[in-house]
């Protein structure tokens, strides 16, 4: 009797997992009621004809379905091509709303609720590239249609692809030659209105597009000509699609307070303009003119890109005991006459006041300071980098030690050794050789050294937002 039981429970799980996996004809799955979930639930994408065996339609279509499903197949597509005999399985024909043959829904991410219905031609090249352009966007729903009141609603006169949206122009009609990737990029270049407000929910989109260069208007929604300004500035954007992003940003809102301390900016300088490009190195340009007109903003964008604005690079105000203590201070306004004087080896730190490995080193560099304060020219100094920028050095760890020798070249030396005092004075005592390191060796050591959390995380508050 036992063994009898288990061999009816063996029997029915081997119907259960036959169920799970669809057989395929021409790499077509065959699908039923038994395992119609099971398929959506294996499928992120799912391309289904509902056919009678009957239907000249049906039988016109299946060499190039199969075609079609053979293709996305073989290119690893996540999109696959299933079939449902409708004659048979009438309780999924009516639950989807099968009214004639063949009939072809699109399920996405397994969602039953509402299915695409797809009435084009799966085997053009036109369609395929579309369907693969589908399936890799999550954000944007996509649809297919061939009747004929939507082309004249729209007035389209032949096949073609159109972005309809809520804001802007409303709508953007693709053109050219067909791909996945040129859909891609034309839906990522129309996807964003032409000014958008910064927001957790706006960044990603921001930051993920390809435009790199942005320009942000830091603006308080609590100003009078608040309208106004904001109108100016898309009036400005009109200009420049596709080559820089116009940002808003509410300069009142707390969440946004680093971003402007990034940029240098205090709540009572605002409204105001800054240009930001997000290449390899982040260059920030601030325009002549404080005037927030269209045309002052057009002139500030053509000049930048034409290559006529210079970097604009932060600053605090010289202190006037910068030189008072045996580690001197620079800023950006003294940088250079420092870092540069030809009589003088100087050896500076640039940290950021926040960053954990930066409290650990100074009271290390402290004591370097008094080991040279009567040196007559080798100089100790900190600058801090948040808060400062050079053009002849890019920071991008903290801390940064690098050495200036005493010389007209212009020389800069990566420090690379043990940051201990006794390490720093053979460096020193060795003229910047002893410790000294290449860049394939800096890279390394930041990659090795694991930052504190507190550094971490502001580190990475700046990456997001930026």
């Amino acid at each position: 009797m036992l063994r009898r039981a288990l061999l009816c429970l063996a029997l029915a799980a081997l119907t259960r997992a036959g169920a799970a996996a669809p057989e395929e004809e021409d790499h077509v799955l065959v699908l039923h009621k038994g395992n119609f979930e099971e398929a959506l639930a294996a499928h992120k994408y799912l391309l289904v004809e509902f056919y009678a065996p009957w239907c000249g339609h049906c039988k016109a279509l299946a060499p190039e379905y199969a075609k079609a499903a053979g293709t996305l197949k073989a290119e690893g597509s996540e999109i696959r091509l299933a079939k449902v005999d409708a004659t048979e399985e009438s309780d999924l024909a009516h639950q989807y709303g099968v009214r004639g043959y063949p009939t072809i829904k699109f399920f996405k991410n397994g969602d039953t609720a509402a299915p695409r219905e797809y009435t084009g031609d799966v085997e053009s090249d036109f369609a395929k590239q579309f369907l693969l352009a589908a399936e890799a966007i999550d954000d944007i729903p996509f649809g297919i249609t061939s009747n004929s009141d939507v082309f004249s609603k729209y007035q389209l006169s032949k096949d073609g692809v159109v972005l309809f949206k809520k804001f802007d122009e409303g709508r953007n009609n693709f053109e050219g030659e067909i791909s996945k990737e040129k859909l891609l990029d034309f839906i990522k270049h129309n996807q964003l209105p032409l000014v958008i407000e910064f927001t957790e929910q706006t960044a990603p989109k921001i930051f993920g597009g390809e435009i790199k260069t942005h320009i942000l208007l830091f603006l308080p929604k609590s100003v009078s000509d608040y309208d106004s300004k904001l109108s100016n500035f898309k009036k400005a954007a009109e200009r420049f699609k596709g080559k820089i992003l116009f940002i808003f940003i509410d300069s009142d809102h707390t969440d946004n307070q680093r971003i402007l301390e990034f940029f240098g900016l205090k709540k009572e300088e605002c409204p105001a303009v800054r240009l930001i490009t997000l290449e390899e190195e982040m260059t920030k340009y601030k325009p002549e003119s404080t005037e927030l007109t269209a045309e002052k903003i057009e002139d500030f964008c053509h000049r930048f890109l034409e290559g006529k604005i210079k970097p604009h690079l932060m600053s605090q105000e010289l202190p006037e005991d910068w030189d008072k203590q045996p580690v001197k201070v620079l800023v950006g306004k003294n940088f250079e006459e420092v870092a540069f004087d030809e009589k003088k080896n100087v050896f500076v730190e640039f940290y950021a006041p926040w960053c954990g490995h930066c409290k650990q080193l100074a009271p290390i560099w402290d004591k370097l300071g008094e080991t040279y304060k009567d040196h007559e020219n080798i100089v100790i100094a900190k600058m801090d980098s948040t808060a400062n920028e050079v053009e002849a050095v890019k920071v991008h760890s903290f801390p940064t030690l690098k050495f200036f020798p005493a010389s007209a070249d212009r020389t800069v030396i990566d420090y690379n050794g043990e940051r201990t005092l006794d390490g720093f004075k053979k460096f020193l005592e060795s003229g910047g050789q002893d410790g000294a390191g290449d860049d394939d060796d800096l890279e390394d050591l930041e990659e090795a050294e694991e930052p504190d959390l507190e550094e971490e995380d502001d580190q990475k508050t700046v990456r997001d937002e930026l």
